[in-house]
């Protein structure tokens, strides 16, 4: 496998890197972002809107909406700082948000765990029989469902 070689964030780092990822991008990091991206990141898996606007209500000790948590969302994944896991319709945080590229997810139907790998090759060739279908891609989305190691 061609994996894609980048450096992972973790925790405040992690926070960090997402901040300066979004303001790059022209964006400004409220309170209200920082505090959506940080209960995203904290989740183990793919989380709904619904699953983050629950925490961030509890975390602020004030109802947020989740039609406010998916516009935030959508930013997130447009400025490469979550990405949306499409069959399950969730989000991770991106653990390299300095590094754009295409990414597989591996979802487990049983325990819901979802892994992401990144192989340039795999997603370099849907994007290359796309083209050669007369088809302009804009994002791939892959995502393989099945069984993780623990629940096989």
């Amino acid at each position: 496998m061609h994996a894609h070689d980048h450096h992972e964030h973790h925790g405040a780092d992690l926070t960090a890197a997402a901040q300066t990822t979004l303001e790059k991008a022209g964006e400004q990091w409220t309170a209200m972002r920082a505090s959506i991206f940080e209960v995203l990141a904290g989740f183990d898996k793919p989380a709904s809107a619904y699953d983050i606007a629950e925490a961030v209500s509890k975390r602020e000790g004030r109802r947020v909406a989740a039609n406010s948590v998916y516009r935030i969302l959508d930013l997130f994944v447009t400025a490469n700082l979550a990405r949306r896991v499409e069959s399950a319709n969730a989000y991770v945080a991106n653990a390299h948000p300095d590094c754009l590229h295409d990414c597989i997810f591996l979802v487990c139907d049983s325990c819901g765990n979802t892994t992401h790998i990144d192989d340039d090759s795999i997603t370099r060739t849907v994007r290359s029989a796309a083209k050669g279908a007369g088809f302009s891609p804009v994002r791939p989305v892959i995502e393989v469902r099945g069984k993780c190691a623990d629940c096989d």
